[in-house]
């Protein structure tokens, strides 16, 4: 209610830092760069990976994808687990979470052990409720998992807008304080399910670590959310695939989620 008041009295502010913001800010493309493809040494089970989302997902804000969190996502779980690795990645810049959602349902992806879904920012941008905006994670889960295309989910974590350097103070302390919002309420949500998991990673953003355009991540901010996605995936698929032989031979597996103890980027 105190945030609603808030937003109520600098309205007319509000909406004319966040004009302003759009005009100023520079149009950056999505990474260039193979959306799929394979990693991994070793003998051992293939890991299949879907990684879906907006921006952040799609890498704008560097150059190619090996700089993108996908990158760094598949080297850092090469890293951690002996066996080949097959990834995808299904991202457009610009998109909610249910529309993340609708760009799959029109192509569904080939099935995989683990989706890992980066949204979350044009959702706070778009002033959709956290409970709603949870709702749409809860679809978009359910989904992948009913139609068998991932074992497992992993959201990774709204960002800390309110260290955003493009957006200006009002604007930047109120979409700051929507996006942690958001973040609780997804790590709440997370927290009650076995096939869905919130990864933990802890952020300080600055302008050398962001991009040029100061809103999308820069390579460094992408390596630390690639390399702490990469370490939950791998502990996550050692799981899964521990508790597939544990059913095969009849015996009383582990499960099936990670351990809720998470990252430090």
């Amino acid at each position: 209610m105190l945030s609603l008041a808030r937003k109520l009295v600098l309205a007319p502010l509000l909406v004319i830092q966040a004009v302003r913001t759009r005009r100023r800010a520079p149009l950056l493309p999505e990474a260039a760069g193979p959306r799929e493809g394979t990693g991994g040494r070793g003998a051992g089970r293939v890991v299949r990976v879907l990684v879906v989302g907006d921006s952040s997902a799609a890498g704008v804000g560097v150059a190619h994808q090996d700089e993108a969190v996908v990158g760094y996502l598949v080297r850092t779980l090469a890293a951690e687990r002996a066996g080949p690795i097959e990834w995808r990645l299904r991202a457009r810049s610009g998109l909610t979470t249910r529309e993340v959602h609708a760009m799959l349902e029109a192509d569904p992806p080939p099935p995989a052990d683990v989706a890992v879904v980066v949204t979350g920012v044009n959702d706070v941008i778009g002033q959709v409720p956290a409970r709603r905006a949870v709702g749409h994670r809860a679809a978009l889960a359910d989904w992948l998992l009913d139609r068998q295309l991932a074992r497992h989910i992993v959201f990774a974590p709204l960002p800390p807008m309110h260290q955003f350097p493009l957006l200006p103070e009002p604007l930047r302390r109120v979409v700051g304080d929507d996006a942690r919002r958001h973040d609780r309420a997804l790590a709440e949500w997370a927290a009650t399910r076995a096939d869905v998991s919130h990864a933990r990673i802890a952020l300080a953003l600055t302008a050398a670590t962001m991009a040029s355009d100061g809103f999308h991540p820069g390579e460094p901010v992408y390596r630390a959310c690639g390399e702490a996605l990469g370490r939950h995936v791998a502990r996550l698929t050692a799981g899964l695939f521990a508790a597939t032989r544990f059913r095969h031979t009849g015996t009383q597996g582990p499960a099936n989620g990670p351990e809720r103890g998470d990252e430090s980027g």
